[in-house]
């Protein structure tokens, strides 16, 4: 029996373990390894098995659409699993007290997240022509079950499959007109064609959709190389920038003994010369901190406040992560706040930005009260969680142009980085990696932060306190970075926006709509011709 028959005739334990295995290989594609033709062997394995589904059909509909389903949990467990693994190190920093729920971290966040795919691979079957036809109907519905997981219970779109290739710069720029998730169209439509190569295990004279599929990703390629050749950085030379990544390891950062320590480590790295501003703060005009830089609330230590005026000098603007205490807003209970404060130089609070999409269990607990009544509490251990944001502010900064500023993983969300009204100049990052340590994590979070300024036309600044911090100009291009886990500064100008992209994040979902519209016409055409001559 040839290999794409062998594939499609598995049961049982071994179809789900070829589906992990095809699901772990998949993951090959996202950062830091970046090895994206990883997704042209996991996506025709997945096809191969949800043809096999068509097996159960004897038993009828249901048991087919169930053995779809488990084909598609399979590899998104291995997917998930083999990719987001390095979420359980933050159940290390404080080991003695959240170490027992590592298991449950690395397993069961995988496991809940394979669901979509299990989903996309039942929505796929539902309308699964013959030949080439059936991979409009594989990228229509995983198109789908992705867009539902970055949305439903406040979205995790971590690691989609656009992601693999957007890694390769040129290809990147086509984010900034089909958006993330018309990236994962393509990639499904695309990387899936090299199962048409096989039938009963042999090459065949269908090579030419997969000769068209490389054409179509050359010829992006080429497009996205034209792009950033029309569009070389340009610079505001008058927003002269420094990034602080002091590097603390997380066990130390939020240790309140060691606050005024932290501080002045702070301070010491922000006013080092270097070759572009041998005077060191005194060269600078915006200086830029890391999330939750403090072990403290500010407003409660008044010492901080005068260390930081007797250091800063007059031209200096302070933009920090620090939380804070405020009044919850209505509906929730929690006075903390996880926010962006923006300070001049005499330590004074001039514009704050508080958090809107927090992380669960990070920052607060799903059934907050009860799950606290029974002695869980959310890593960050805030008694409460934390209280979200209304809505998205925009920072004005004295002498540079107003920022987006999303903290931590608010930029991982497509479409929802800016807030209302006039565009900004650039988004402003700040995040806390520390928490994964030298593990893919924070590599992956950099790359989604990077396209998130491709997709919007906007430059990106990007203060992490472990790494990676970096100045990324509006094509994505990495102007000028520190390396995970390096303590130092980034110095640099901020990078000039460009127009607004001709779709941008918030419209590219009507592009994408009408290209999965076409895409269903086609696989159900394909049906009911098919059902006509059966008939």
């Amino acid at each position: 029996m040839h290999l794409a028959n062998r594939v499609r005739s598995l049961t049982g334990w071994r179809r789900l373990g070829f589906g992990f295995l095809a699901g772990a290989l998949s993951a090959l594609s996202t950062a830091p390894f970046g090895i994206w033709p990883a997704l042209a062997v996991g996506f025709p394995a997945l096809v191969l098995l949800i043809d096999g589904a068509g097996h159960a059909r004897r038993r009828g509909r249901g048991a087919m659409l169930r053995s779809a389903a488990a084909a598609g949990w399979a590899f998104g467990f291995g997917y998930f699993l083999a990719s987001l693994w390095w979420i359980g190190t933050a159940f290390l920093v404080d080991a003695e007290d959240f170490a027992w729920l590592l298991p449950v971290a690395v397993l069961c966040l995988p496991a809940g997240l394979a669901l979509f795919t299990a989903l996309g691979a039942v929505l796929a079957r539902l309308i699964w022509p013959s030949g080439p036809a059936r991979l409009c109907s594989f990228a229509v519905a995983f198109t789908a079950a992705e867009w539902l997981r970055g949305h439903v219970l406040t979205g995790f779109p971590w690691n989609t499959f656009g992601y693999g290739p957007a890694q390769t710069l040129e290809l990147a720029q086509g984010a900034a007109f089909v958006g993330l998730w018309g990236l994962t169209f393509f990639s499904l439509l695309l990387l899936s064609t090299p199962v048409l190569l096989l039938r009963s295990g042999t090459f065949t004279r269908r090579a030419g959709w997969p000769l068209a599929a490389l054409a179509v990703i050359a010829l992006a390629y080429g497009l996205g190389a034209y792009r950033l050749s029309l569009n070389p950085s340009r610079y505001l030379e008058q927003v002269r920038l420094r990034i602080m990544q002091p590097a603390i390891p997380q066990g130390e950062k939020f240790a309140y003994d060691r606050r005024q320590a932290v501080l002045e480590n702070y301070l010491d790295l922000s006013g080092r010369p270097s070759a572009l501003y041998p005077k060191g703060l005194e060269d600078i005009g915006l200086l830029v901190w890391p999330e939750s830089a403090f072990p403290f609330i500010y407003e409660r230590e008044p010492w901080a406040k005068a260390r930081i005026a007797a250091t800063l000098p007059d031209n200096v603007t302070l933009v920090t992560g620090a939380a804070r205490v405020g009044m919850p807003p209505q509906g929730q209970t929690s006075p903390f706040f996880n926010s962006i404060r923006v300070m001049n130089a005499r330590g004074e609070v001039q514009e704050t930005a508080d958090k809107v999409h927090l992380v669960p269990f990070g920052e607060y607990l799903p059934f907050q009260d009860f799950l606290e009544s029974i002695g869980l509490e959310q890593l960050t251990r805030v008694r409460g969680g934390f209280a979200s944001g209304d809505r998205l502010r925009p920072l004005k900064l004295p002498g540079a142009p107003d920022a987006a500023p999303l903290i931590c993983y608010e930029a991982i969300f497509p479409g929802a980085v800016l807030p209302q009204g006039e565009r900004p100049g650039f988004l402003l990052n700040v995040t806390n990696d520390a928490w994964f340590g030298d593990t893919p994590g924070p590599y992956q979070h950099f790359l989604q932060a990077r396209l998130r300024a491709v997709e919007e036309g906007l430059p990106l600044i990007r203060a992490a306190n472990t790494g990676i911090s970096a100045i990324v100009d509006p094509l994505g291009r990495i102007v000028a970075e520190q390396d995970l886990g390096v303590r130092g500064v980034v110095d640099g100008d901020l990078p000039q926006r460009l127009n607004a992209p001709p779709f941008g994040s918030r419209h590219a979902g009507g592009v994408l709509l009408v290209l999965m519209g076409i895409t269903s016409s086609v696989a159900i055409s394909r049906v009911r011709r098919q059902h006509a001559r059966i008939g």
